[in-house]
């Protein structure tokens, strides 16, 4: 558990500190806010780059040597975009920062998906992210204006998290997860390669959502800070205080997705909670003052990651494998890669409240086919009998194997 948990923070920090990195570089790089969002997309791309080219590769390379490569990479990459101030060297780091962010987020995946218990340990991973996140943009406004302890915040955490890739199930080529039970890890391993994907209709169907999901949420997250100071007239100071509160909000919505769980089934929390978030949305985008602004940022940053914590945990159920898993998250990355560069080209040619209103429009919009798939995930039982919990298993925890069949995550955010 703490390893996959230190993996996944260091993997989805860098999008939950976005507005932050993205606001930093106009300042000391002297960038529009366009340019600014292309080079935050940039770093999400690449992201998202990197889960894909994993996909189905986890296994075979070995978690903990693809963990161990991916955190290197990304202390690397996100060092030497702290320490410099030379822009064609801030986009290298930007780009190797985010590839190793995508390759640790798609070990996650790949070992999530082959735990009994994936959507409690999204949660648990999102309350550490989001309480990490927090302290961040608490701290970092008293510390420096500029853009290197921002980046050095991302680098520092991956770096703390590799000594605990020790503990990360799974040798080179065993593919053996934590927690789906011995038979897992006796299964001949010649016979997982060729096992084609399964529920194909529903992980495209889900994938394309998370995208459009995904994108729209960044789009907006990319320009809050622009949004709190141009128009709200927030102080940096008091505009961090806000990110922080709302980041502790997200606290809150991920407890709340742990003490719900599977009580309602996946289909009701993803998409319930895809509609206020589509409120919240509209009603961020058209904030023109200090509390409606802080009112829509805070109920929105609650609504997430509940919401994520389901979409993680559906994504992982399709596939015991984990590459619905990582392909759903290299598609969520991709959306929030072009989100940035969205929101700020919305922002500038039809204004916030208009870039609001579409955003939470497009929301609307996948929130159907993002319930359907989540109820055909609930009813299907596994397709895998060789990986079966036992029943005793299944009934313990927080969320079983068969009870987050449709539970939920994705991106990065």
């Amino acid at each position: 558990m703490l390893a996959l948990v230190a993996l996944f923070c260091s993997g989805y920090l860098a999008p939950y500190l976005l507005p932050s990195l993205v606001g930093r570089l106009g300042t000391d790089f002297g960038l529009t806010p366009t340019q600014a969002g292309g080079v935050g997309s940039g770093l999400l791309l690449a992201s998202a780059l990197a889960g894909i080219a994993l996909t189905g590769r986890v296994s075979r390379l070995g978690p903990v040597r693809v963990a161990r490569t991916a955190l290197v990479v990304l202390a690397i990459g996100f060092g030497l975009a702290a320490v410099t101030h030379a822009l064609p060297l801030l986009l290298l780091g930007c780009v190797l920062g985010g590839a190793g962010s995508g390759a640790a987020t798609a070990v996650a995946a790949s070992v999530l998906a082959r735990r009994s218990d994936p959507h409690r340990v999204s949660v648990v991973g999102l309350l550490v992210t989001s309480g990490l996140a927090s302290a961040i943009f608490l701290t970092l406004p008293h510390l420096s204006s500029g853009h290197g302890l921002a980046f050095a915040s991302i680098a520092v955490t991956g770096a703390l998290a590799l000594p605990a890739m020790r503990g990360l199930p799974g040798g080179v080529g065993s593919g053996v997860g934590d927690g789906v039970g011995a038979a897992a890890g006796r299964r001949p391993s010649g016979g997982r390669a060729s096992l084609p994907l399964p529920r194909l209709r529903s992980g495209i169907t889900l994938a394309v959502c998370l995208m459009l999901w995904s994108l729209t949420q960044n789009a907006l997250w990319g320009v809050s800070g622009r949004i709190g100071l141009d128009r709200a007239g927030l102080t940096e100071a008091v505009l961090g205080a806000v990110f922080a509160v709302a980041l502790g909000a997200g606290l809150i919505g991920t407890l709340g997705a742990g003490l719900v769980g599977s009580r309602f089934g996946p289909a009701l929390p993803i998409g319930a909670g895809t509609l206020a978030i589509a409120g919240c949305v509209l009603l961020t985008g058209g904030a023109h003052g200090a509390a409606s602004f802080a009112v829509g940022e805070i109920a929105w940053n609650a609504v997430y990651p509940f919401v994520l914590s389901y979409l993680l945990g559906l994504a992982a159920s399709l596939d015991r494998e984990g590459r619905w898993g990582v392909l759903a998250g290299s598609a969520s990355s991709i959306g929030v890669a072009c989100g940035p560069l969205a929101g700020t080209l919305l922002a500038s040619n039809a204004g916030y409240p208009a870039m609001g209103a579409t955003l939470a429009l497009v929301l609307v919009a996948v929130t159907g086919p993002l319930v359907v798939v989540a109820r055909a995930g609930s009813a299907e039982q596994p397709e895998w009998p060789e990986l079966a919990v036992p029943a005793q298993s299944r009934e313990q925890g927080g969320a079983a194997h068969d009870t987050v069949t449709g539970a939920s995550n994705a991106a990065a955010a």
